[in-house]
């Protein structure tokens, strides 16, 4: 009993930094998202869309990089691996962005396609863009902090943005 209470404290630990960072990237989103929409009558994510978000993408990032192929460059430049994972989270938060729209038409078109269809028609693409623009940029500062953290390791990282003495474990 007690190795499966380490395994999940050990996975809810892996799962806390990038739930935390998106959590507080979504939010910076949703608010850019909010101020492009005030006076549109169009709706806005709730804070309770924003943290399912964050923790979907959390644990999104922890199962893609289970996956063989998104750590395809290890031993090449940094900027292999920001770039390779870069977009496939990209491509992931994009799909999310899209379905959570869906979500919303679909409640009220009552099927799937004609939701998809709604939402087509209805979408305010420059909106949807600027925001993927954002996120875009986020994603990418997510891999690199991650890549440099992974090269230099967690305690090198901690103690060059906060100071103190650099232990030697991780």
């Amino acid at each position: 009993m007690r190795k499966v209470f380490e395994k999940i404290k050990e996975e809810l630990l892996a799962l806390l930094p990038p739930t935390i960072y998106f959590l507080i990237a979504l939010s910076l989103v949703a608010e850019v998202h909010r101020l492009m929409l005030k006076g549109t009558g169009l709706s806005v994510s709730t804070s309770a869309q924003i943290v399912v978000g964050a923790l979907i993408l959390g644990k999104a990032v922890l199962i893609s990089d289970l996956l063989p192929f998104v750590n395809r460059y290890p031993d090449e430049p940094l900027a292999y691996n920001i770039v390779w994972k870069g977009a496939i989270y990209f491509v992931i938060a994009t799909l999310i962005h899209y379905l959570e729209r869906l979500i919303d038409f679909w409640k009220e078109a009552g099927g799937f396609g004609a939701a998809n269809r709604e939402l087509l028609a209805q979408i305010v693409w420059p909106h949807f863009w600027a925001v993927q623009i954002v996120l875009l940029i986020l994603i990418f500062n997510y891999c690199l902090l991650h890549e440099l953290t992974r090269v230099l390791g967690a305690a090198k990282m901690r103690q060059m943005f906060f100071g103190g003495a650099a232990s030697v474990a991780a």
